[in-house]
C-alpha cells in the first residue's frame, strides 16, 4: 500500500521513528518519506544513516506538532501520517503539565485539521496503555488524544482523511523504560524495584512498528488498535537482567499504577477479540455502515485486558533471548 505513496511520521527521529523508516524502506518503494521533528541534531545524524545516495525519496522536515501553520504546509501532498510525537515521560508531564498539554493534546488537534484541510488518506496515532483509565498527566493527555483523533473521523465529514489509533505497551529498549535503566545499575550491584507485585505488558520495537503499519492498511477509521502482548513481572524483569544483583523495594511512584491496562472494562461492550489483537469500535452511528469486523468475537462484558490478569506471560529466558537483539 505504500509503494509510491508518501508518508509523513511526527516525532520521527524518536525510537519508534527512526525504526519505522528502516522498516518502510526495507519493505516498500515509497516516493518520499518525511521525518518530521524539531531536533536538528537528531535529523542530521537520521540523514547519515540514510544518506539520499541511498535512498532518494528521505526528506527532513524542522518543526513542531504545536505549529499548525507549519503542520499544514507539511502535510501537503502527503498520502499517510503516522503520528508518533509525544511528551511521554511521566515525571516531566507531572512537572511540566502545560507543555504535555500542548504537545500531546493541542498537537493532535493540530495535526488533526492538517490531514483534513490536506486531503491525507489515512492517519494513524500512537498511543499507550497508560491513556486507559489514566491516572498521571502523561495517560491523561494520550487518553485526550485518543478521543480526539477518534472524533476527527466526524469532522471530516464527505472527505477522504481517515483516524486511527494503536495502544501498546511499554517498548522493550526504548528511551525511558525500565530496561536501559536496570542495565544501567546493573554495574552497583543492587536494582531498585518499586513494588514487587508490579507488572507490565512488553513489545519489542519491531513488532510495534510492524502492527502500526498493518493497522495503517486495514483501519476503517474510528478503531483502537490493541495488539495481544505478554506481560512480566518487574522481579522476573529483574532475574532476567541482573540475576547476580540484589533488589531493594523503594515504593511506587506517584503517577504509577501496580498493573497496567490498555482495555478497560468499560470499554468490554465496544470491544472485539481477534486471533491476534483486539479493536475498540467507535460510538458512531455509520461506523457500521463504513465497515464491519465480522471475524471479531464481542468479549464478555466483564472483560479488562490488564497486564496482572494477562495469561500470556514472558518468561526470565524468553526475555533474555529479547534482550540479546538490543
Amino acid at each position: 500500500m505504500l509503494n509510491d505513496k508518501t508518508i509523513l511520521i511526527t516525532g520521527g527521529t524518536g525510537s519508534f521513528g527512526k525504526k519505522a523508516v528502516a522498516r518502510i524502506l526495507e519493505k516498500y518503494r515509497p516516493r518520499r518519506l518525511i521525518v518530521f521533528s524539531r531536533d536538528e541534531l537528531k535529523q542530521y545524524e537520521m540523514s547519515q544513516q540514510f544518506p539520499d545516495s541511498q535512498y532518494p525519496c528521505m526528506r527532513y522536515f524542522l518543526g513542531d506538532v504545536r505549529d499548525a501553520e507549519r503542520l499544514h504546509r507539511a502535510f501537503q501532498g502527503v498520502d499517510f501520517v503516522i503520528h508518533a510525537a509525544a511528551l511521554k515521560q511521566v515525571p516531566a508531564a507531572e512537572y511540566n503539565p502545560f507543555e504535555a498539554v500542548k504537545t500531546n493534546i493541542l498537537g493532535a488537534q493540530n495535526v488533526i485539521n492538517a490531514a483534513i484541510d490536506q486531503g491525507v488518506q489515512r492517519v494513524v496515532a500512537l498511543s499507550t496503555d497508560k491513556a486507559a483509565n489514566p491516572i498521571n498527566l502523561y495517560g491523561a493527555t494520550k487518553l485526550c488524544s485518543d478521543k480526539l483523533f477518534i472524533a476527527g473521523n466526524a469532522y471530516v465529514g464527505g472527505d477522504r482523511t481517515s483516524f486511527g489509533v494503536v495502544r501498546y505497551g511499554n517498548v522493550v529498549g526504548s528511551r525511558g523504560s525500565v530496561i536501559p535503566f536496570f542495565l544501567k545499575m546493573k554495574e552497583t550491584g543492587v536494582l531498585p524495584i518499586t513494588d514487587p507485585r508490579m507488572t507490565r505488558f512488553w513489545i519489542t520495537l519491531e513488532q510495534g512498528v510492524d502492527f502500526v503499519l498493518w493497522a495503517l492498511e486495514k483501519m476503517c477509521g474510528g478503531e483502537i488498535f490493541v495488539p495481544k502482548i505478554p506481560s512480566m513481572n518487574i522481579l522476573d524483569l529483574a532475574r532476567a537482567i541482573a540475576p547476580e544483583c540484589k533488589t531493594e523495594i523503594i515504593g511506587i511512584r506517584p503517577g504509577e499504577k501496580i498493573h497496567e491496562l490498555m482495555i478497560p472494562r468499560d470499554e468490554a461492550r465496544k470491544t472485539l477479540e481477534f486471533d491476534r489483537f483486539f479493536i475498540i469500535q467507535p460510538d458512531f452511528r455509520f461506523w457500521t455502515r463504513r465497515c464491519a469486523w465480522n471475524e471479531g468475537k464481542e468479549v464478555p462484558e466483564d472483560f479488562e485486558y490488564s497486564s496482572g490478569t494477562n495469561p500470556w506471560r514472558l518468561t526470565v529466558a524468553e526475555m533474555r533471548e529479547i534482550l540479546k537483539t538490543l
